[in-house]
């Protein structure tokens, strides 16, 4: 088994692929025509984007959409960057909402959370090791 990809459920595809390049410098990779799903360039392991209508079509069901949630889901996606401050900065001047401002944890990692517009969670993070 290989991981793959995180697929991450949203109102507008394309607004989610344009503010993770604003806040975090990511390039697009590739948006359907259709506009349902897109990707950003992540190295091997895909983030992708997808509306929610075809989210529900494929997964069969409804579910908690992130945005409209008050808190955080019980999930995250981490992105590694030496400047943990400068990072959390840009994204919040991106529309990102801060949850957490960059604190050094015991073990020397640098970390801060901030939410995207469509309610994504993200770690910011120095590398480890």
């Amino acid at each position: 088994m290989n991981f793959a990809y995180t697929i991450v459920y949203v109102a507008d595809v394309a607004a989610s692929l344009a503010f993770f390049e604003k806040a975090f410098g990511i390039k697009q990779r590739f948006l359907h025509e259709s506009g349902a799903y897109g990707e950003l360039e992540t190295g091997a392991t895909a983030l992708a984007f997808v509306d929610h209508a075809t989210a529900r079509d494929s997964v069969g069901q409804d579910y908690v959409v992130a945005a409209a949630s008050p808190a955080p889901l019980g999930m995250e996606i981490g992105l590694s960057t030496a400047d943990v401050g400068a990072a959390f900065e840009r994204a919040v001047a991106a529309g990102a909402t801060p949850v957490k401002a960059p604190l050094t944890k015991p073990w020397g990692q640098t970390v801060a959370y901030v939410r995207c517009p469509d309610g994504t969670l993200v770690e910011l993070c120095t590398p480890m090791g």
